[in-house]
């Protein structure tokens, strides 16, 4: 009685296709985020290592930010970027700025 009640993928798509879609877009999704997230921290990184005296305040903050756009950008699930790579990119900048 109890195995006729379970819920499965299989009585839905005997094929797959679907769980395979799913498990692809969640895939590109966070290795997107991974690659944005790693951005920032090398950013970081490289403004804790190169910049002047008071850099090691923007470098957390920098940190914080990047973590919390791209944060946001994981859960609207947009799959657009534009507020994490927009942030990244700005921090690079101004760690350029400060490093230079």
């Amino acid at each position: 009685m109890s195995e006729h009640d379970r819920f499965t993928a299989d009585t839905l798509d005997p094929s797959g296709t679907t769980d395979h879609a799913a498990t692809y877009q969640g895939f590109v999704k966070y290795s997107v985020a991974l690659c944005i997230a790693c951005f920032i921290i090398l950013t970081s990184l490289c403004l804790f290592a190169f910049g002047p005296v008071g850099s090691l305040f923007y470098g957390f903050a920098g940190l914080i930010i990047g973590a919390i756009a791209l944060i946001i950008d994981v859960r609207i699930g947009s799959g657009n970027w534009f507020l994490s790579g927009g942030v990244a990119a700005l921090f690079a900048l101004f760690a350029a700025m400060l490093v230079s």
